[in-house]
């Protein structure tokens, strides 16, 4: 759930759907509903047992359910772009503002921890609000770098040079050309480490 205050508006019911009073409403979320943007809610009635005059059992009556329409939408403070930034531009405080936005979706940052060091996929505008898809994670690896190949065994350890053939950011599977032209994958580590599974 987003942080900030939600600001909700419940939509017309149709009007072809009158349920008989009820005491004892409750309210539900349907499967695959998300608490913003448009979704619904459910109501239902769930009555007390009543007791049956005829032989003193207790029986319960009929209850009903139905979808309420409802728009949830969150005011908050986003994370900004101070000023235009360049693309593969690693972010830092400086480079951040907030902004108030009101926001039906779940996307968008409001701690400058969740996007500090992180880097742009693509050049943004002064004022742009950041969302996911235009960051990445810094590369540990980058593509034609000479790395060392770490590969460790049971009982054995052995670290050897190669070249990188693409980017990757830590943990990323990178294709690795060693000296003798065969090519191999291993898992990007910081430091310009390739670990290789034996």
């Amino acid at each position: 759930m987003l942080p900030g205050k939600a600001v909700y508006r419940i939509d017309e019911i149709d009007r072809r759907i009158a349920p008989p009073k009820c005491a004892n409403l409750e309210a539900f979320l349907p499967d695959g509903s998300q608490l913003v943007g448009k979704t619904s809610v459910g109501v239902r009635c769930t009555p007390p047992p009543r007791k049956d005059e005829a032989d003193g059992r207790q029986a319960r009556t009929n209850g009903w359910s139905i979808f309420v329409p409802v728009q949830i939408r969150f005011n908050l403070d986003l994370l900004t772009s101070a000023r235009q930034l360049p693309p593969g531009h690693t972010l830092h405080e400086q480079d951040l503002a907030s902004q108030a936005t009101e926001t039906s979706r779940m996307e968008g940052f409001t701690d400058p921890r969740q996007v500090v060091g992180k880097v742009l996929r693509y050049g943004i505008a002064a004022g742009q609000v950041l969302r996911e898809d235009m960051l990445r994670q810094p590369y540990s690896v980058t593509q034609r770098q000479v790395v060392t190949l770490a590969l460790q065994g049971n009982g054995f350890s052995i670290r050897t040079e190669g070249v990188a053939l693409n980017n990757a950011s830590e943990g990323q599977t990178v294709q690795i050309r060693v000296g003798s032209g065969r090519v191999i994958s291993g898992v990007a580590r910081a430091g310009g480490v390739v670990e290789i599974t034996p």
